[in-house]
Parts: C-alpha cells; sequence; structure tokens
C-alpha cells in the first residue's frame, strides 16, 4: 500500500510537472507570436530592415512591377510576402498608387495648347529628325557671315537651347506620346493644337505625321484631352486647297471621341482650326472659303467649322474680318515682338474683336530663346525669371476675360517656349538651359495653378 501511495504521489507530480511544462511552452510561442508581425509569412526574409541594399532593390522590383500595372490598367490584387514586407516596411516613403482620375487635374477645354509631332529618333524613324537643325543664316550675308553654320549633332547636340528629360525623343514612340498626354493633363489643359500638314507634306526640315494623328487621337482620349489642327502653311494653300484639306480632317478624324468641337453661342458643336501664317494669302482668296456667297464656301455645310487666323500686325484684324475668319490668334511666345504678342495690346484687339463678333484668343508663352538655330536672334530672347514671365502673360490675358487662351507652347523646343520638362545637361562646351531652381515639371504646375484660376474667373464673369 505504501508502494502504491508512493508511485500515485509520483504519478500525480509527474502529471502536473508535465502539464506545467506544456502551459510554459505554449506560453513562450503565443509570446512569440505576438512579436512576429502579422506580415510577415513563410519564407520571408529575416531581418530584412538590417540589409539596406536589399531593402532598396526589393522596393525598386516593387516599384517596377507596379508601374507595369498601372500601365496596362490592371489592378493589383496580390503580390507576393517578400514584396509585402519591403512595401510596409517603406510605406512612410512611398506615394500611395491613384487612379489616372484621381492624380491628374480636371482637364480645361478652355485651354488650348500647341504641340508638335515632327521630333524622329534612329530608333523609330531610322534617322534624327528636328534634333539635327540646322542653324539657320541671316537674311543679310554681311551679318550671316559672323555667326557658325551648319547642324546640330544629336543626341548630345540637339536643335534647342533646353534639353528635354526624355532625350531626343522621337515623337512616334507610344511611351513619349503617353507621357506627353500625361503631362498635358498633369498640367490641366484640355485640347491639343496639333501642327498638321497635309498627307505626303512636311516642313522643310520633317517628314510627313498625319499617319500619327490616329495614334495621338487615341492616348489623347486616354487622358480626356481633345484635338484640334494647327494647318501649317503647306505648299499651294489656297481656298480650294483648305476646303479639300478641311473635308479630308472631318471626315477621317471627326467621328473620334477626342476629335475637339466648340459649342458656340447657337448651341452649335463646331470643330476648330487655328491657321498659321494665314495672312501670307490675301483676304479674297480666304473669303472664297469662309464668306457664305465664296466661289468655294465652306460656310453652312457639314464640313463647316471656326477658323481661327494669326494676328500678327494691327493691320491684319481687319482682313481678317473681311475674310470670313471666325477669331484671331496672336501664337508668339515674345511680349514686343509684334503687335499681336505685345500684352499691352490684347484690351484693344479683344474690344475689336467683341465689336465684330470675332473670338480673341490671346496667346501666352512661359519665354523663348532660339539661338540654338537663329544665332543672331538673341535680341528677341524672353527670359523666364524662373516662371515670373509666363504667369506675367497670364494674368495679361485673363484681364481680356478671352473665351479661350492659348499656350505657346507644349513642345516647340527649337524656339523656346516648350513647357515640357527639361533636365539640366552639359556636353562637351554646351551647357543647356534648365529650370532650375525649380524642378522639370515646374510650368507644368504654373499652366495648372493658371487653369484653376481662369476657371475660377470665368465663373465670374458668367454671374
Amino acid at each position: 500500500i505504501l508502494n502504491y501511495d508512493i508511485m500515485a504521489r509520483f504519478r500525480r507530480r509527474t502529471c502536473i510537472i508535465l502539464l506545467l511544462f506544456i502551459l510554459f511552452i505554449c506560453s513562450i510561442m503565443m509570446a512569440l507570436k505576438t512579436l512576429r508581425p502579422d506580415r510577415a509569412g513563410f519564407g520571408d526574409p529575416f531581418g530584412l530592415g538590417l540589409l539596406p541594399e536589399l531593402q532598396q532593390q526589393t522596393v525598386l522590383l516593387d516599384d517596377k512591377q507596379n508601374s507595369l500595372y498601372r500601365v496596362q490598367g490592371d489592378t493589383v490584387t496580390h503580390v507576393s510576402n517578400f514584396h509585402s514586407v519591403a512595401v510596409n516596411t517603406m510605406k512612410a516613403s512611398m506615394p500611395a498608387v491613384n487612379k489616372l482620375e484621381e492624380e491628374l487635374s480636371s482637364p480645361n477645354y478652355n485651354f488650348h495648347i500647341f504641340y508638335y509631332a515632327w521630333f524622329g529618333n534612329p530608333q523609330f524613324d531610322g534617322k534624327y529628325i528636328h534634333w539635327n537643325h540646322p542653324l539657320l543664316p541671316h537674311w543679310d550675308p554681311k551679318i550671316a557671315n559672323n555667326y557658325p553654320k551648319g547642324r546640330h549633332n544629336p543626341p548630345e547636340d540637339i536643335g534647342a537651347n533646353f534639353y528635354p528629360e526624355l532625350g531626343s525623343y522621337s515623337s512616334k514612340d507610344p511611351s513619349v506620346i503617353e507621357a506627353h498626354m500625361k503631362q498635358l493633363r498633369s498640367a490641366s489643359t484640355g485640347v491639343i493644337v496639333l501642327s498638321w500638314y497635309p498627307p505626303g507634306m512636311a516642313d522643310e526640315n520633317g517628314e510627313p505625321t498625319d499617319d500619327l494623328v490616329p495614334v495621338i487621337l487615341d492616348y489623347a482620349h486616354k487622358y480626356s484631352l481633345k484635338v484640334t489642327f494647327h494647318i501649317e502653311p503647306y505648299k499651294d494653300r489656297d481656298d480650294r486647297s483648305m476646303y479639300h484639306n478641311v473635308k479630308y480632317i472631318i471626315d477621317k478624324y471627326g467621328g473620334h471621341p477626342a476629335f475637339y468641337r466648340f459649342k458656340t453661342s447657337t448651341g452649335r458643336f463646331l470643330p476648330m482650326f487655328y491657321i498659321y501664317d494665314s495672312y501670307v494669302t490675301i483676304p479674297e482668296i480666304w473669303a472664297n472659303l469662309l464668306t457664305v456667297s465664296g466661289s468655294q464656301t465652306i460656310r453652312n455645310t457639314p464640313y463647316d467649322a471656326l477658323f481661327i487666323a494669326l494676328l500678327v500686325e494691327e493691320r491684319h484684324k481687319h482682313d481678317i474680318h473681311r475674310s470670313g475668319f471666325d477669331g484671331m490668334y496672336t501664337y508668339f511666345a515674345t511680349n514686343g515682338f509684334s503687335y499681336g504678342s505685345s500684352h499691352h495690346n490684347w484690351a484693344s484687339l479683344k474690344a475689336f474683336c467683341d465689336s465684330n463678333n470675332l473670338m480673341f484668343i490671346p496667346s501666352v508663352g512661359p519665354g523663348y530663346i532660339d539661338t540654338s538655330i537663329r544665332p543672331w536672334n538673341n535680341h528677341n530672347t524672353r527670359n523666364r525669371v524662373n516662371g515670373k514671365y509666363y504667369e506675367t502673360a497670364f494674368s495679361a490675358a485673363l484681364l481680356v476675360r478671352p473665351e479661350i487662351i492659348s499656350i505657346t507652347s507644349f513642345n516647340e523646343w527649337h524656339e523656346g517656349t516648350q513647357i515640357e520638362k527639361a533636365v539640366p545637361k552639359r556636353a562637351g562646351q554646351v551647357v543647356y538651359l534648365d529650370y532650375k531652381p525649380h524642378k522639370p515639371n515646374v510650368y507644368l504646375q504654373l499652366t495648372q495653378k493658371w487653369s484653376e484660376k481662369y476657371r475660377k474667373e470665368q465663373e465670374q464673369w458668367l454671374m
């Protein structure tokens, strides 16, 4: 009996010890579990935060993956635990992924911006186009002899005083077109005024680009932008060829959702065409096309539109009215260069337009410099003054209360009027201008700022 009691006590003690041991092990496991991050899973790298190089590589990998998903328009529904650790570790410094419409400013369809699709490079075009622009000689041989001749040699040496963030790009590159549309939308512009030549034609330094229009329209539509046409002074441009080309544009592109139409005071939705160097053609020829009684009239036909003439000299306003145009724009970004581009003349031009039922569309720009292609033209340079020149132009435009403001330009790099992102660059002895001390997107931000200001002021004008 004694031995039995001893054994029974021993078994109870053993069971109690075993039970306590099990409880001890369980408590340790629970404690460890509470200390372990919930996000960790099987195979997570131990001590990731102690390995900054690995951490950085992981975040970069995740950035690339997210960028790919954003470009393809997919929603990221699953990432590996390995990526999750990296993202959560660095989440304080990484921006949230938002939908396109939430990231970008709303488009302002009363902000029109001139756009050039004439650039090319060997990868997409087999050669450089426009980046290798020749140095243009002065018309006076005595002056011309004092300046260099030849042409630029991309990619380091380009025909511009600034250097684009995208490099010497091709206008045919889909990634470039997409980047441009995103920049245009971030600036809260709404209408792209596309430089256009008829099929098979181009400027003397370029190649035909009409076949690129459908691609630009598609990408513009993706970003809720509209496209209208800046008809360049092609060879033999007259009333007959203009009728043919307007018909061609409307028939071919008029059905696209990104094709721009302006709502008139009578409720009509009409296409709009900017006509560059319109003053080269005499008013009588334009009147054949643009007046109701003209021999080639386009009025009251399916191809009727709003035609906007370029005003350079003061006398052009009377020619524009006589020609049957619907309005005028000033284009040049050089305050004081011409009557039309001089800000102090805009009030009288607006008054003339109002009294003659014409639209006045002033053109604002961030500055002007074209000495990379016209080395003798430094007297027309307009310093950007870190954005102040641009803001002064916007302020002058708002004073005359225009229905539309045009911007010269998104990417006319040869004349230094671009608001596209530019970066600091040095190539040998050449030091390109840049936007410092501001970031490459400063002129996009300023455009967005004035777009919102313009929107608010327009609401007050209509009250």
